[in-house]
C-alpha cells in the first residue's frame, strides 16, 4: 500500500499492484516511460516539492513506489485544481488557449488577469498580488479538482 499525503488533496492510499498492475517504465521503441523518467529526475535534482495539477494525482503512488524501490525520498506534492473553461474544457496550452502574450497584446491589462483569476478562487477583487496574499488561504484549494473561469472567461472574452 502506497501512502501519498498531498498538501491540497489530503491522503491518497493506492495498492499499486491491484490497481494499475504492472505498468511501463520503458516503452518497446527503448525510451523510457514519463513515470521512471521523472521520478530519476527528481531525485536527481534534488525536487523536494512538486506542484503540479490534480489530473496527475492518480499517478503520484506510481512515483513514490519508483522513488522507494530506487532507495530515494519522493518529494511532497500538492495537487492543484485545474483551471477550466467557462465550458467546462480544460485549459490547456496544447489545445491553443490564450496566451499571456496574446492578452496583451489584445490590450487586456495585467490587473485584469489577476482580477479573474483571484475572483475564481473566492479572493474577490484586486489587481495586484500583494493585495491579495492576505486573504489567500491554500485550504481555499483543498480537494479541489478543478475551477471554471467565470461566465464570460478571461477579459477579453476567452
Amino acid at each position: 500500500m502506497i501512502e501519498v499525503d498531498d498538501a491540497l488533496q489530503g491522503r491518497v492510499t493506492q495498492d499499486v499492484a491491484a490497481a494499475v498492475g504492472d505498468f511501463v517504465v520503458r516503452r518497446g521503441d527503448g525510451a523510457f516511460a514519463y513515470q521512471l523518467a521523472v521520478v530519476v529526475d527528481d531525485l536527481a535534482m534534488g525536487v523536494a516539492e512538486v506542484v503540479r495539477g490534480a489530473d496527475l494525482l492518480g499517478s503520484t503512488p506510481r512515483q513514490v513506489l519508483l522513488a522507494d524501490l530506487l532507495g530515494g525520498s519522493p518529494p511532497r506534492y500538492a495537487h492543484v485544481p485545474l483551471v477550466l473553461a467557462t465550458d467546462g474544457t480544460r485549459l490547456a496550452k496544447r489545445d491553443a488557449g490564450t496566451t499571456l502574450r496574446e492578452q496583451r497584446a489584445a490590450g487586456v491589462e495585467p490587473g485584469r488577469l489577476v482580477d479573474a483569476l483571484a475572483r475564481m478562487l473566492g479572493l474577490g477583487g484586486g489587481n495586484a498580488p500583494a493585495e491579495l496574499l492576505p486573504s489567500f488561504a491554500r485550504t481555499r484549494l483543498a480537494g479541489l479538482a478543478s475551477v471554471r473561469l467565470p461566465a464570460g472567461g478571461l477579459p477579453d472574452g476567452r
